[in-house]
């Protein structure tokens, strides 16, 4: 089993990580919270939405920091 992949297993739901995969072509990154994890697959939940990623398909995992606080507007 790889590293990146045991990362993600052995994280706490809830924990802010990105996940790069491979596609064809080359690499993408889903940034979000992990919210679900099988022997086969994980969920993380982006901005965007639901993204469900393969294991097999998993290049690099690592936890990352809280987005920054948005700016108030300016008047």
């Amino acid at each position: 089993m790889s590293e990146p992949v045991e990362f993600i297993r052995t994280a706490p739901f809830g924990t802010r990580m990105t996940v790069r995969t491979r596609i064809d072509g080359g690499f993408t990154d889903a940034v979000g919270y992990l919210r679900e994890c099988d022997n086969d697959e994980c969920v993380i939940e982006t901005r965007r939405g639901l993204v469900t990623i393969a294991f097999d398909r998993v290049h690099l995992a690592k936890a990352v920091p809280p987005p920054p606080q948005r700016r108030a507007p300016r008047p």
